[in-house]
């Protein structure tokens, strides 16, 4: 899958939660302009579809577009719908993973055991969100060990000092948060350079 491949490739994926449309857009080109292909916009922020329609046409083709916090099957076709091409979950919901594969979009639902991992991965999930990522990167090497076979994205704690030891611990991708995106300041024009500049040290951190 194209979609699957891009997110295996660059790895990073930028949360954003809680931007309005016409700043999601702006966030997006920022990250863009860092080095940053893979956006998640959170159901949980206002007008979410629209927010997701919208950076899909204007950075759809340099970007791969997802959709967060998705807690049930019509709201993945929802978000799929209007344009999002993974799906991003804290937790897992079987239905959620099928309809997700369903309408050939990347399944990537959160999860924290050994159980809950093996359980979603077993049911079609693409990648496993390890959320949260507080317990830091030893854990995310003890889970590796035994489930080596199973691609993990953790997500909820990554930061520009960790990131570099998760990756060694055996993640594919990092789902990163307000360490990157705070959508609590002003989206101005010092934010968003600010933000391209922020984005540069992380895809930096995971080359070196």
């Amino acid at each position: 899958m194209k979609t699957l491949t891009r997110i295996l490739d660059h790895k990073i994926v930028s949360i954003v939660r809680g931007a309005k449309p016409e700043d999601a857009v702006k966030i997006a080109k920022a990250l863009r302009d860092g080095g940053i292909r893979l956006i998640e916009i959170t159901l949980n922020s206002p007008n979410a579809l629209q927010s997701i329609e919208r950076v899909s046409q204007a950075v759809g083709d340099e970007m791969v577009v997802g959709a967060g916090t998705v807690l049930d099957p019509e709201t993945a076709r929802a978000a799929i719908l209007a344009g999002a091409t993974f799906i991003l979950s804290p937790t897992v919901n079987i239905e959620t993973i099928k309809m997700t594969k369903r309408y050939g979009a990347v399944s990537i639902p959160g999860a924290f055991t050994p159980t809950e991992i093996l359980t979603a991965f077993e049911h079609g999930a693409d990648i496993i969100k390890v959320f949260p990522a507080r317990m830091g990167p030893s854990y995310l090497q003890d889970i590796h060990g035994p489930l080596s076979h199973i691609p993990l994205l953790p997500t909820g704690g990554v930061t520009l000092a960790n990131i570099g030891d998760f990756q060694k611990a055996g993640a594919v991708g990092f789902g990163i948060g307000s360490a990157l995106v705070d959508t609590k300041q002003e989206v101005n024009e010092d934010y968003l350079k600010a933000l391209t500049q922020k984005a540069e040290s992380f895809v930096s951190a995971i080359r070196s």
